[in-house]
């Protein structure tokens, strides 16, 4: 490698900088949250708490927020009472 190609990397990675810095091709990502994601952020449960008011394990509750699964009927139901009455769910699961 010679110095000129040296020269020439250091100078990109300090105009990449520069560019971030300044905004330009700034990149934003907003994750677009699943139901359950919402449902466990309302209501201020922790997974292990939702998990446990839903009757299911950790690791569904972990699948279903990530996507990797689907919850059923009744836990789709109650996952929507949980996004819109988060306060009745929290008083029935006495928390």
């Amino acid at each position: 490698m010679t110095k000129e190609k040296d020269v020439n990397v250091g100078e990109l990675l300090l105009q990449s900088v520069r560019e971030m810095k300044a905004g330009i091709r700034a990149r934003v990502t907003t994750p677009q949250l699943t139901e359950v994601a919402q449902a466990r952020l309302a209501t201020s449960f922790t997974q292990s708490q939702l998990a446990n008011v839903m009757g299911v394990s950790v690791r569904t509750l972990q699948d279903w927020e990530q996507g990797r699964r689907q919850p059923s009927g009744a836990a789709k139901t109650l996952l929507r009472v949980a996004c819109k009455h988060p306060r009745i769910v929290r008083e029935a699961a006495n928390v």
